[in-house]
Order: C-alpha cells, then structure tokens, then sequence
C-alpha cells in the first residue's frame, strides 16, 4: 500500500457526491439503496466504471463486500441508537 496524500486528511470534504448518507433514512435504506452506494464507492476507488472482464470478478466481489460491511455498519448502528 502507498503513502496517504496530503489531501487524505481533507476526504470527508472531498466525498463522492454520488454516494449518499443511508442512516435515518424515512423508510429505511433497502437492499438495493445500500448495494448502490456499495458499487458507488467501489467505483470511485478503482477507478473503474465498468471493470474488464479479467477485473470483474474482484470488483463484484469488492461490492459484495462493501454491501455487506454497510448493512452491518447500519443495523449497529440503529442497535446502539435504540439500545
């Protein structure tokens, strides 16, 4: 892994417009909302749109992952906010 940049420390200012805040949404993100925002991040940091077909099982594989860490990011937090 390289260096961070300087204007890592600057990311939440700089963050993917695309990708929206999924908590306190009224009804609640849905699957498709947080596989979307998933595949969002995923592409900003590829750098991919659409991978290769030699890429593209490590990027599904990246938006599964992301889908999945985000769901557990979002039922805890909505645990520790009613807990």
């Amino acid at each position: 892994m390289t260096a961070r940049s300087p204007a890592a420390a600057d990311y939440p200012a700089r963050m993917c417009r695309s990708i929206q805040t999924l908590r306190k949404w009224d009804p609640p993100a849905t699957e498709s909302d947080v596989r979307a925002a998933a595949l969002q991040y995923v592409r900003k940091i590829s750098g991919y749109r659409e991978p290769s077909r030699r890429n593209e099982a490590a990027f599904s594989s990246a938006v599964d992952e992301v889908a999945a860490a985000t769901g557990r990011l979002l039922d805890a937090l909505a645990s520790a906010a009613h807990g």
